[in-house]
């Protein structure tokens, strides 16, 4: 059952990692201006809300977080070393991230606001909620990278080229993650956010 669980698994990773390559890169665009993620924003949301693909991508992300929980909770006693054992740790991370992002997002948009960088911002500009968010999003980028690079681990035969690619991906993280934290924290860019954003978060 495990070899069909991990097929599966990587199956859909390959799904979920095109979105998230492209929702990264959009969150980087916006280093250049809020103005600029919007706009290619408008251009990915033709393609992943599109009534066939939104459905395949909200079962991937489902497929992801359980699949990924039972290849965890199987290998628990076998891992062995530290980057097997970062690979389950930022499975977990993952999980847990796209659980509760996929959900909010969801709510989000069901209360009639636009889930766009506004959306994702709009806790690092509230009182005390940056000390939340910024472990928040920084943790769950890095652990994208984490996992990508444990993937390149393996497919490299664990060996020293293996080592490398995990650590290139691992620095990778580290780095894009500062720049998308710092992004959405107003340091890079200056965001305009509206109140009806931020009222998510008051008391």
């Amino acid at each position: 059952m495990r070899p069909t669980i991990r097929y599966l698994h990587r199956m859909s990773a390959c799904i979920v990692l095109t979105f998230v390559i492209a929702h990264l890169t959009n969150h980087l665009v916006g280093l250049a201006s809020q103005q600029a993620h919007r706009e290619m924003l408008v251009s990915l949301r033709q393609v992943y809300r599109h009534p066939v693909v939104e459905p395949i991508l909200l079962v991937s992300f489902a497929w992801q977080i359980l699949s990924g929980l039972s290849l965890v909770a199987l290998g628990w006693r076998t891992r062995r070393g530290a980057i097997e054992w970062m690979q389950a740790g930022s499975g977990l991370a993952l999980a847990a991230f796209l659980a509760v992002h996929v959900s909010a997002v969801l709510a989000g948009r069901a209360s009639g606001l636009d889930t766009d960088l506004r959306f994702a911002a709009a806790g690092f500009h509230v009182p005390n909620w940056p000390f939340f968010f910024t472990p928040y999003y920084f943790t769950a980028i890095l652990a994208v990278f984490i996992h990508v690079g444990a993937a390149a681990y393996w497919v490299r035969g664990r060996g020293t080229a293996g080592t490398m690619g995990f650590a290139v991906a691992s620095l990778s993280g580290v780095l894009i993650a500062s720049a998308i934290v710092l992004m959405l924290a107003g340091h890079v860019v200056p965001l305009t956010i509206e109140a009806q954003y931020k009222t998510l978060f008051a008391p």
